[in-house]
């Protein structure tokens, strides 16, 4: 019921802006005439390009949409095997630098041992001199 009243003031309001301008217009009833349906047919005119635009801005979102939706699964899809696929390839070159790094670590532990004996021998011999 709120409705009612707003509509009844601003039917009020346009009927009361439109005999004003009407009535304090400089140009005659005519070319107020021609100039109202020149206008309308212009503000027809853009209306229906805002349509056509949006309608083709609604396609084209549909277009992407449907693209996305259609080639994301296809591209995470390719991008497992990919990865799948390096992980074949770089695995005998892992291998390869595990067991190196297992022969460094033994060859560390070999020479801090041989160092370890020579400190000892020197310490003996030091203290029989």
């Amino acid at each position: 019921m709120r409705a009612k009243p707003f509509l009844i003031g601003l039917s009020a309001g346009v009927i009361g802006g439109l005999t004003t301008i009407i009535f304090t217009t400089p140009q005659s009833g005519k070319q107020i005439r021609s100039s109202i349906v020149q206008n309308t047919k212009i503000a027809k005119t853009n209306l229906e390009e805002i349509k056509h635009h949006s309608s083709s801005v609604k396609d084209s979102i549909l277009t992407l949409k449907n693209e996305v939706k259609n080639n994301i699964p296809e591209i995470m899809n390719q991008l497992k095997e990919s990865i799948s696929k390096f992980n074949q390839d770089i695995e005998p070159d892992t291998a390869k630098l595990k067991e190196e790094i297992d022969g460094l670590q033994k060859s560390i532990i070999e020479i801090e041992n041989n160092l370890s004996d020579l400190n000892n021998k020197q310490k003996k011999d030091d203290k029989t001199e």
